[in-house]
């Protein structure tokens, strides 16, 4: 299996923490130096290991604001 390049060019929040220290966060993520996008996932608190999560593209994270907004 391929191994996958990433990296995080900005943190912007915690969503919230588990009890093992693993953390939901959303960030500005390149992954195989491609351009950054939005993401939401775990983390380990070393940043070595990843959940499973979803990556979005500026527009839709300004669609998803939208959303929000109107909620």
């Amino acid at each position: 299996m391929a191994e996958i390049k990433y990296e995080i060019i900005e943190t912007i929040g915690i969503l919230s923490e588990n009890n093992k220290g693993w953390t939901k966060e959303l960030n500005l993520i390149s992954w195989n130096d491609r351009e950054a996008k939005y993401d939401i996932r775990e983390w380990s608190p070393d940043h070595d290991k990843m959940g499973k999560g979803v990556t979005i593209s500026k527009e839709e994270m300004e669609k998803l604001k939208e959303l929000l907004r109107a909620f």
